[in-house]
């Protein structure tokens, strides 16, 4: 066992594409990180593999900013306490539906219910009849592939010095930024296979290496395009940046908790 870095820190995304919320703990399991995704907009434009619409069709839509209306009660599951003290394993269950509702705030700063029409509208506007929208909610993180993502400051150090631009992480959407001993970037690379555990109790499989796509592209704070972000990932690193992980033990995790590999 060795320890390989530092959580950097720690991101959820309430609504599928839309900002994230920055974290100072989070509770982490094997559906994913605990308020994750629950929220995503489904388009009638969309193969129905993959149905949500995402700031590829709509780029403002990573200036909308999701916040929980109760953020005490979204911050991790109401028996979490009560789970372990009966049994170290076992899965608490989620918030009633009321207390993890969110409310979004608009570019223009106007804030609506995740469920208000008046925000498919908004959202809706100038993509055409073709993408009618439906709200999503899902007891689950509604990832793109694997229920954890997790990326290396390093990595995103490294891609900026290639492309000579200052590259904001944010980018890249993931829930767990390590802070790695390996200063080289794309370290995370070589933890295909392995075990982590963060913190104290999770334990995280990786799985496989981030494919990425279009949303790397786009300026958190302006939802303005860099294509030349997905071509130097593309064509210097096969496409893939970050790797995913599914969760074999759950558990809280917090910022400055160590990256440990135990196989």
């Amino acid at each position: 066992m060795a320890i390989i870095g530092k959580v950097e820190s720690l991101w959820r995304y309430p609504v599928k594409s839309m900002r994230g919320e920055e974290l100072s703990e989070a509770f982490v399991g094997v559906a994913g990180v605990y308020g994750d995704r629950l929220f995503a907009f489904r388009s009638a434009g969309r193969p129905s593999g993959f149905p949500y619409l995402t700031g590829r069709e709509q780029m403002k839509m990573v200036l909308y900013r999701p916040r929980f209306r109760h953020p005490d009660k979204a911050a991790k599951p109401p028996n979490l306490a009560e789970a372990e003290s009966i049994e170290p394993g076992m899965s608490p269950i989620f918030a009633d539906p009321a207390d993890l509702a969110i409310d979004v705030e608009t570019p223009s700063g106007e804030v609506l219910s995740v469920d208000d029409p008046m925000l498919i509208r908004k959202l809706g506007g100038g993509l055409g009849d073709k993408h009618a929208l439906t709200l999503m909610r899902s007891e689950r993180a509604m990832t793109d592939c694997r229920p954890v993502s997790l990326f290396s400051v390093q990595t995103g150090r490294r891609l900026g010095e290639e492309l000579g631009i200052d590259l904001d992480k944010r980018r890249f959407r993931a829930n767990v930024f390590m802070d790695l001993a390996s200063t080289t970037g794309f370290a995370e690379d070589g933890l295909v296979g392995r075990m982590l555990r963060i913190g104290s109790k999770t334990v995280v499989s990786i799985l496989e290496r981030d494919p990425r796509c279009a949303m790397i592209t786009l300026d958190p704070d302006t939802a303005e395009r860099n294509p030349a972000i997905l071509g130097k990932v593309t064509k210097a690193h096969n496409g893939k940046a970050g790797v995913y992980g599914a969760v074999l033990i759950e558990g809280m995790v917090r910022i400055g908790d160590d990256i440990e590999v135990l196989d």
